[in-house]
C-alpha cells in the first residue's frame, strides 16, 4: 500500500471519529435548549401579565379609572391567548368572571369579588410556578444524560485517538529514523550500510535507491584515495621546491606545512613542528611572530639570511573554501568558511639592491647637474646684463627660452635629490613652532611675480589667532609653492586663486582652490605617484611628476595628511593638515 493512501485513511478515520462525536454532542445540546426554552417562553408571559394584573389590583380601588381598567383587561386577554398548563385554563375563566362580576356588582359585595379575584390571580400564578418548577427538573435530567452520553463519546473518542496517534506516525516515522540513522553511518564513511523494508511503498523504493548510491559511493571512494594520496604528494613537493619560504596553517591555528626555506629562515625542524600551534610557537620564535601577527602595515621584512641582510615581501592569503556543515535553524551562517591561511614571503633583495642603486645613481646625477645648471644661469644672469653688450629681440627671446628650460632642469634636479633623501630614509627635517600665516606669506611671497605676469590674485583666508603647527617652514612651504605653481600653471589670466587656512579638530588645514577646468576623478586617486602626470592638451607644460609626491613625503614625515577634491569644470582644489601644538 501506498504511503499516500495510508495517510488517506488514516485522517479520514480521524474525520470519521471527530464528526461522529461531534453530532452526537450536537444532538443533545439541542436537546437540552429546547427543554430550557420551554421553561423561559410561556409560563414567563404568563406571570407577568399576572403580576400587572395584581399590581393595578392593588394600587387602585374600584370602580377601576379607564386607563387602568384598559391596562387590566389588556393583560387579561393576553393572559387568555397564552393558557399552556393544566388547569390554567380553569382558574382563568374563575378569574374573568371574577372580573366580570366585580365590574358589574353592587357596592356591597365588592370587598368579596377583589378577594376572590386576588384568588383567581393566585391560582394562575400557582400554576405556572409549578410548571415551571417541573419543567426545570425535566431540564435538569435532559442535562445530565446529555452528559453521561456526551462524556461516553468523549472518552470512546479520546481512546481511539489517542491509539492512533501513538501508532499511526510509527507508518512514517520508523522508516525515517531508520534513513536518518544510515545517512550518519555514510557521512561517517561507512559505506557498509544497508536498508531492508518489505512494505512494497515509496520507503521500500527508497530504501533500494540509497543502497544503490551507497555502493556507487564505496566505488568512487576507493578509486579515488589513491588518486588524492597522489596530488597532495604532489603538491608537496611542489611546495618543497619553491624558491619563496611558505607556511600554511589550518582552521585552528596549526602549522599545516612549511618549506625547507622557511623553516631554514626561521630554524625550525619542520617535521617536528608540524601540527603544532602557531600561537605557542610564536612565543620562542620572533620572526615567526613577525610574519603571523605583524605589528605594522609594512609588509617588508629585513631578514638576516644567507650570511647577509636580505629583503622579504610578506603576502598573507586567507584560504576560503565553501561551507559544508550542517546549518544551524537559529543561525544563518555564510557559504563559504575560512579553511586557514598561507603566509609566503617573497625574496626581494636584489630588487631591494637594484632600488637603492637606482636611488643613488639618481642622486649622484642630480648632484652633478646641479653645479652646471647654476652655472648656466649665472651666464644667462650675465648675458642679460647690458653692460657686458646689448642684444637684438630674437636672442633675447633664445635666451628667455633657455633660462625657462634651465629652470625646470633645476626644479627636476632639486625634486630628484629630495626624492633620493625620502627613499634612502635621509630626509632631514628641521621642526619648530610656527605660524600657519607664516608659511603662507611665504609661499605667496615666492609664486607672487609669476602670478602678477598672468594678472592673477589671491584671495587669502587666514586667521592670525590660529594655533601654532611643529612643522620645517621651508619644505611646508614648499608644498604650499608646488599647489599656488599648479594652481597657476592651470589657471586662465585675471582669475583668482584662494587659499583657506583654518583649524579643524586638532589640526590645522590649509588649501588651495583655483578656478580651471579640473582633474578627472579617474585620475585623482594616482595624483600623488612618483612619475604620474595628468595628460594635458598641450597648452600647459607639465612637470616631472615628482612635486605632489614629494609633497606627500614631506606632509606624512610631519604627522599631517594630504588630499585633493576636484571636478571637471569646477577647479581643483590641494589640502593638507598639520597638527596643533598644545
Amino acid at each position: 500500500m501506498k504511503i499516500k493512501t495510508k495517510l488517506r485513511l488514516g485522517f479520514g478515520f480521524l474525520f470519521i471519529i471527530v464528526l461522529s462525536f461531534g453530532l452526537i454532542a450536537l444532538f443533545f445540546l439541542n436537546e437540552l435548549s429546547d427543554k430550557s426554552k420551554i421553561i423561559l417562553k410561556d409560563n414567563y408571559k404568563s406571570l407577568k401579565y399576572v403580576s400587572t394584573m395584581r399590581k393595578i389590583i392593588d394600587e387602585n380601588t374600584f370602580p377601576l379609572s379607564i386607563k387602568a381598567a384598559q391596562v387590566f383587561e389588556q393583560n387579561l386577554r393576553n393572559e387568555g391567548t397564552n393558557l399552556t398548563e393544566n388547569g390554567e385554563k380553569m382558574a382563568f375563566q374563575k378569574l374573568e368572571n371574577t372580573y366580570k362580576a366585580l365590574k358589574s356588582s353592587a357596592t356591597g359585595i365588592k370587598e368579596n369579588s377583589i378577594k376572590n379575584l386576588r384568588s383567581a390571580l393566585q391560582n394562575i400564578e400557582a400554576v405556572n410556578m409549578k410548571a415551571i418548577y417541573d419543567k426545570n427538573e425535566m431540564a435538569n435530567a435532559a442535562a445530565a444524560s446529555a452528559n453521561l452520553y456526551i462524556s461516553i463519546a468523549a472518552v470512546l473518542s479520546f481512546l481511539i485517538l489517542f491509539t492512533f496517534i501513538v501508532n499511526f506516525p510509527g507508518f512514517v516515522a520508523n522508516p525515517l529514523a531508520e534513513f536518518s540513522s544510515a545517512i550518519k553511518q555514510i557521512s561517517r564513511k561507512n559505506y557498509k550500510q544497508r536498508l531492508h523494508f518489505k512494505n512494497h511503498d515509496e520507503f521500500t523504493e527508497l530504501a533500494d535507491a540509497f543502497n544503490g548510491m551507497v555502493v556507487k559511493l564505496n566505488e568512487w571512494e576507493n578509486s579515488n584515495l589513491s588518486k588524492i594520496k597522489s596530488e597532495k604528494s604532489r603538491i608537496e613537493a611542489i611546495i618543497a621546491q619553491m624558491q619563496d619560504a611558505i607556511i600554511g596553517l589550518n582552521e585552528k591555528g596549526e602549522i599545516l606545512f612549511l618549506n625547507h626555506l622557511a623553516a631554514q629562515l626561521m630554524d625550525l625542524n619542520a617535521e617536528k613542528i608540524i601540527g603544532q600551534n602557531a600561537a605557542e610557537l610564536i612565543k620562542k620564535n620572533e620572526l615567526l611572530k613577525r610574519i603571523i601577527n605583524p605589528e605594522t602595515a609594512d609588509n617588508t621584512l629585513k631578514i638576516y639570511a644567507d650570511e647577509k641582510e636580505s629583503y622579504f615581501l610578506l603576502e598573507h592569503r586567507e584560504i576560503i573554501i565553501p561551507n559544508y556543515e550542517d546549518q544551524d535553524e537559529k543561525t544563518l551562517k555564510s557559504s563559504v568558511r575560512s579553511a586557514g591561511s598561507v603566509f609566503v614571503l617573497k625574496n626581494i633583495t636584489q630588487f631591494k639592491e637594484l632600488d637603492e642603486a637606482k636611488t643613488n645613481f639618481i642622486a649622484t646625477v642630480s648632484h652633478e647637474l646641479k653645479t652646471p645648471l647654476s652655472s648656466i644661469k649665472m651666464s644667462l644672469k650675465l648675458l642679460n646684463d647690458e653692460r657686458v653688450g646689448s642684444m637684438n629681440e630674437e636672442q633675447v627671446q633664445l635666451l628667455m627660452h633657455i633660462k625657462e628650460d634651465s629652470d625646470r632642469l633645476l626644479k627636476i634636479t632639486s625634486e630628484l635629490l629630495d626624492l633620493s633623501q625620502v627613499e634612502t630614509g635621509n630626509l632631514k627635517l628641521t621642526l619648530a613652532l610656527t605660524k600657519p600665516e607664516d608659511i603662507v606669506q611665504y609661499a605667496v611671497d615666492a609664486v607672487m611675480f609669476q602670478a602678477e605676469q598672468k594678472l592673477i590674485k589671491f584671495e587669502i583666508n587666514c586667521n592670525k589667532n590660529l594655533a601654532q603647527v611643529n612643522a620645517d617652514i621651508q619644505k611646508t612651504a614648499w608644498v604650499l609653492v608646488n599647489f599656488l605653481s599648479n594652481a597657476l600653471r592651470y589657471s586662465s589670466e585675471k582669475s583668482k586663486i584662494v587659499i583657506d587656512v583654518f583649524q579643524k579638530d586638532k589640526s590645522i588645514q590649509f588649501s588651495v582652490k583655483d578656478y580651471g577646468k579640473g582633474i578627472e576623478e579617474k585620475y585623482q586617486k594616482r595624483l600623488f605617484e612618483r612619475y604620474f602626470q595628468v595628460p594635458t592638451d598641450g597648452q600647459n607644460k607639465s612637470g616631472s611628476g615628482l612635486g605632489l609626491a614629494i609633497s606627500k613625503d614631506f606632509i606624512e614625515a610631519e604627522a599631517g595628511k594630504i588630499w585633493v577634491i576636484s571636478a571637471i569644470g569646477e577647479g581643483s582644489k590641494f589640502c593638507f593638515s598639520l597638527p596643533v601644538v598644545d
